[in-house]
């Protein structure tokens, strides 16, 4: 019998947008276009894989926050600022020698740029030149990292990022790979989920339950600052009356383990289910 190798997992970063609303936070989340082959017609953060400009080296001298950064490392903080840009207009960025982060009017002038990052026509390396840019990778908290199973033929590492979202830029989907978008409390989004009114896959729904436990933007921002992020690769277990997805406990997510239906889209039990 021939044993097929683990496909190679992808790097990736996403991004979770947050703001403080009168009901409390919220966060950004998109639509998946339902033509799309990864979490279609699922809402999630903006994200996607790492491209080939986001590594180049010529980047470091342009980015705020780089220094006690890897190159990859690096690069995956740029991701989540490019995918930020593409997927939803809002960029984490400064005018050379200012310290705000670029406004509603100068964001609205760069939105030409988001189809060229998206075809790969535009590198990061030259937008940032031209346009006399400094990327915000120190506005960037490391949240959560995810990795898809062994078993999965299309594997992702995903590295999650936290950000205040700038308060006077507009986030909006971009009509493309994503059709759909709103600002939602976390818990909120995740009634939804379990209503079947919003389609959420594992992974985001867990890190949902992780930033629902914050109050604000500042508490998200501590919690995530005060916490070891712990690579998750989910494991398929036998628990005697049915399979079960485990996650390690370390990696501080109020459960463990659900069946595996459940992690697959059945609706979630009302109590703890670990």
């Amino acid at each position: 019998m021939t044993i097929r190798e683990p496909a190679p997992a992808v790097p990736s970063a996403t991004i979770l947008l947050v703001r403080d609303a009168a009901d409390g936070l919220e966060v950004f989340m998109v639509v998946r276009h339902h033509e799309i082959d990864t979490a279609s017609g699922a809402s999630v953060f903006p994200g996607g894989k790492l491209a080939a400009g986001d590594g180049d080296p010529i980047l470091r001298a342009h980015c705020d926050g780089a220094d006690g950064l890897d190159d990859i490392g690096l690069a995956l903080a740029i991701a989540a600022i490019r995918e930020s840009f593409e997927e939803c207009g809002v960029l984490l960025a400064r005018r050379e020698g200012e310290s705000g982060l670029l406004g509603a009017g100068s964001v609205a002038a760069l939105q030409d740029a988001r189809t060229p990052f998206e075809t790969g026509a535009l590198a990061m390396a030259d937008f940032v030149r031209e346009q006399r840019l400094r990327l915000a990778c120190d506005a960037l908290v490391p949240f959560a990292r995810w990795i898809t199973p062994v078993i999965v033929p299309k594997r992702f590492d995903t590295h999650f990022y936290l950000t205040a979202a700038p308060a006077d830029q507009a986030a909006l989907h971009d009509g493309g790979e994503t059709v759909d978008s709103i600002w939602i409390r976390p818990d909120a989004a995740l009634r939804e989920a379990n209503a079947g009114e919003r389609p959420i896959v594992f992974p985001t729904r867990l890190n949902l339950m992780l930033l629902a436990q914050a109050v604000s933007v500042e508490a998200a921002i501590v919690a995530a600052r005060a916490r070891k992020v712990v690579a998750v690769q989910p494991e398929i277990e036998d628990r005697g009356t049915g399979k079960a997805v485990c996650i390690p406990a370390e990696a501080g997510y109020p459960i463990n383990e659900v069946p595996v239906a459940v992690a697959r889209g059945a609706a979630w039990p009302d109590g703890p289910v670990s």
